[in-house]
């Protein structure tokens, strides 16, 4: 039987819901079961220079958003190299309103690979990257009442928690079977995205705040309409930028922003595995 000695709460988190939902069901879970509770937050390229010490005394709610229906690739490097040592986890996922398709199945195959033992699951749509209208506002309270319902019903298994236990069953593919989503066109035409990125309007007033918060560290501090790397459309600069100064102009993206926005004007489900 498990002797649970601390709760984590570990996220990558580019705008913030995922950070929420994640917080929301560590810290019910800590307090259902008395515990410390701590956080990891490895959004930002210096927090992922390190990793956290676990061990099979702790329990890590451990969350990504879904990009393409997949855990970010961009991470997967260091996801590698984030060792459970026996913890036990409760993986969860956030996507913007249309579908988490494997990126839950794939997070929890991760950690369950690096020896982690997941015995429960989540995916919990949000407020898309792209979008302010796309899924807007959620999490909200009624998801942060289900993230506190799924705490309590991951907290309750904990004490009966054994290093045999069966891995929580998720909807997903196989990992060969898995592909990345494409945005088509009207015609069928893939929309290719990948190197677009943000442009710069006159109301910058050069606060740099763009490059603070930036996980790939891409915006040059000293130049914020410079790029130091790569884009992976997160939508921190845009959407935390206090002078909206960030946007994008490229037709593809704006194009499958629309096709988003239109297409997906349904409140998607949480699912909950427990």
């Amino acid at each position: 039987m498990m002797q649970a000695k601390r709760v984590w709460a570990m996220y990558w988190s580019a705008t913030g819901t995922t950070k929420q939902v994640v917080t929301t069901v560590a810290e019910r879970m800590a307090a259902v079961l008395e515990l410390p509770l701590e956080r990891y937050d490895f959004t930002l390229p210096g927090a992922r220079e390190a990793v956290p010490d676990f061990t099979a005394a702790d329990v890590v709610v451990f969350g990504t958003p879904t990009y393409a229906g997949r855990v970010p690739n961009v991470l997967l490097k260091y996801l590698a190299v984030v060792q459970g040592n026996g913890a036990a986890a409760v993986p969860v996922v956030t996507f913007g309103n249309r579908a988490f398709d494997d990126s839950l199945i794939e997070l929890r195959d991760i950690l369950r690979g690096n020896g982690f033992l997941p015995f429960a699951a989540a995916a919990f749509a949000c407020e898309h990257s792209f979008s302010t209208r796309l899924a807007a506002g959620r999490p909200d309270a009624e998801d942060l009442q289900l993230a506190e319902r799924f705490a309590e019903q991951a907290a309750a298994r904990v004490p009966s928690l054994t290093a045999d236990i069966p891995v929580v069953a998720v909807p997903g593919r196989a990992p060969e079977e898995r592909i990345y989503y494409q945005p088509r066109d009207r015609a069928g035409a893939p929309v290719d995205i990948r190197k677009v990125k943000p442009k710069t309007a006159d109301s910058c007033d050069d606060c740099g705040l763009c490059a603070l918060v930036c996980p790939m560290g891409s915006i040059d501090p000293q130049h914020v309409r410079n790029y130091l790397g790569i884009c992976i459309k997160c939508g921190a600069c845009i959407k935390k930028c206090p002078h909206g100064a960030k946007y994008y102009d490229d037709p593809g993206y704006l194009y499958h922003k629309t096709e988003l926005e239109e297409g997906y004007v349904r409140r998607a489900a949480v699912s909950l595995f427990v």
